[in-house]
């Protein structure tokens, strides 16, 4: 498993409830697609953070990087529903800073991995 981790700031005419209900609408278009396993959104609480952690963090699950990969190019050929979805999320964010993590150690140890 692998999450593409996502950390977000809002518009300031941007609501928190309405970015979440945008939120599940689109991640759980992605689910339903079969192209991402799992996702939650989390918020600051009480604006406690340090540097820079923002507002909301959204985590994405996928199984790897072949469905990573899939997902992005499904998402490249998107139909209207799909459109229209990730529009009303993306509109209310102001900035979005991502990552990709996974579990670790892991068994294929992919640190000693490499072409040369």
């Amino acid at each position: 498993m692998n999450l593409y981790h996502c950390m977000i700031e809002l518009r300031q005419e941007s609501r928190a409830l309405a970015f979440a209900a945008a939120a599940e609408a689109w991640m759980g278009y992605l689910q339903s697609q079969g192209l991402i396993t799992g996702w939650r959104l989390l918020r600051r609480k009480f604006g406690l953070a340090s540097g820079i952690h923002t507002d909301f963090l959204l985590e994405i699950e996928v199984p790897g990087m072949t469905a990573l990969d899939t997902a992005f190019s499904a998402l490249a050929t998107s139909d209207e529903t799909a459109i229209r979805l990730y529009d009303q999320m993306h509109k209310q964010i102001a900035r979005v800073d991502v990552g990709l993590y996974r579990p670790y150690p892991d068994p294929s140890q992919r640190e000693r991995i490499a072409l040369i």
